[in-house]
């Protein structure tokens, strides 16, 4: 075979390949009349809010971190102090008791006492709304909370899954049972569960809206998260959407129609207000994204510094003037509840300290100014 041959074989194989290839890319890929690419822009626009109803259950509601003594005791006094804080930063709310530290590792008496601490300083705070958290094991374990939620009279109440439900309709009874007692505040849903609970569909979270006036306020964390948030959007029964995961997903999710956020990032509370303003104005969007990325350039250090929720932000709340101790409860083994505490105190190093307050300067320029004295 001569060469002229070869190269017109060649020539016959890869034209033929191209055409292949071009009809199976016919075949998949849309095509526009005017050839132009598909194009897609993210812009910052007010936050609109869906529903008139209960106008102070918007915005951050950051979850209170329970300050312990030395000895590893609650420290309601500065658990009190705290709340002070929130509202000394203009926080549109705050929450408690939510989160695992509250949660799991407290005794029901001092979660009772401490709702009625912060019930009590409410009364003297000027910004802030209080949202007490009522959840429990089962139905029978929550509903002591709620009803001593329900003689506290809070802004509003919010609600995890049970740990002890498994279906769609073990969560529709706990909930239904919670809204017999619960009949004048807003509530809201936090969609995870722990200890191997089941989380609510959206087709549920839609019927107890529809059920009951004050449900349709829920706290989404579940995932597909973003899928989960536009099903939810797409019902006009659901009344509010708060943005969760620690505040990783806030600035798109409020794009998409949330409008507030439940994290344990009390820390920050004076941020996360300003955040809100700006989210709700549309004015500003060089600077929501500057303090944004900010706000995420603290967060990260939960990748490099020790503990979780009750790592780093002690020693923020320390350096801030609220906490006196970065001692905590810990979980036992495999994430169970001990019989007795196990008690920590954070140690952080010379290092990671300098690191902590590095990153904690650039956002000086957002924060209240002056210092919280409680």
């Amino acid at each position: 075979m001569n060469l002229d041959v070869r190269i017109t074989r060649r020539r016959i194989l890869k034209t033929a390949v191209v055409g292949a290839s071009g009809v199976a890319a016919a075949a998949l890929l849309p095509t526009r009349s005017d050839a132009e690419p598909l194009k897609a822009t993210a812009t910052q626009v007010p936050v609109k809010l869906r529903c008139p109803d209960f106008p102070r259950f918007r915005g951050p509601f950051p979850i209170l971190s329970t300050p312990f003594t030395l000895s590893g005791a609650v420290d309601f006094e500065i658990l009190a102090r705290e709340a002070r804080f929130a509202d000394w930063c203009e926080s549109p709310g705050m929450i408690w008791p939510q989160s695992n530290d509250s949660v799991d590792l407290l005794t029901q008496d001092e979660k009772l006492e401490g709702m009625e601490v912060l019930a009590k300083t409410t009364q003297g705070l000027q910004k802030t709304a209080l949202c007490l958290g009522v959840q429990g094991k089962d139905t029978d374990d929550m509903l002591i909370y709620a009803k001593h939620a329900k003689k506290l009279s809070p802004t509003a109440i919010i609600s995890r899954p049970p740990d002890t439900g498994k279906t769609q309709d073990d969560l529709r009874q706990y909930w239904r049972a919670l809204a017999a007692v619960i009949t004048e505040q807003p509530v809201m849903i936090q969609t995870t569960a722990r200890r191997g609970g089941a989380s609510p569909s959206t087709e549920l979270l839609i019927e107890l809206a529809k059920e009951f006036p004050n449900f349709g306020y829920v706290k989404e964390e579940s995932s597909p998260v973003i899928p989960r948030i536009r099903a939810l959007l797409a019902s006009p029964s659901i009344r509010s959407i708060f943005s969760a995961r620690g505040a990783y997903g806030w600035l798109y999710e409020s794009r998409l129609g949330t409008e507030g956020l439940v994290t344990e990032r009390i820390a920050y509370a004076d941020l996360l207000a300003k955040i809100w303003e700006l989210m709700r104005s549309g004015s500003d969007p060089a600077t929501l994204k500057d303090m944004y990325s900010k706000l995420t350039l603290m967060l990260n250090l939960s990748q490099t510094h020790p503990g979780d929720l009750r790592g780093y932000s002690l020693h923020l709340l320390k350096m801030r003037g609220v906490f006196r101790t970065m001692i905590s409860r810990e979980y036992g083994p495999n994430g169970s509840t001990p019989a007795n505490p196990i008690i920590r105190d954070l140690t952080l190093s010379p290092e990671e300290i300098a690191e902590i307050e590095w990153r904690f300067e650039s956002l000086k320029p957002y924060l209240k100014p002056g210092k919280f004295d409680g």
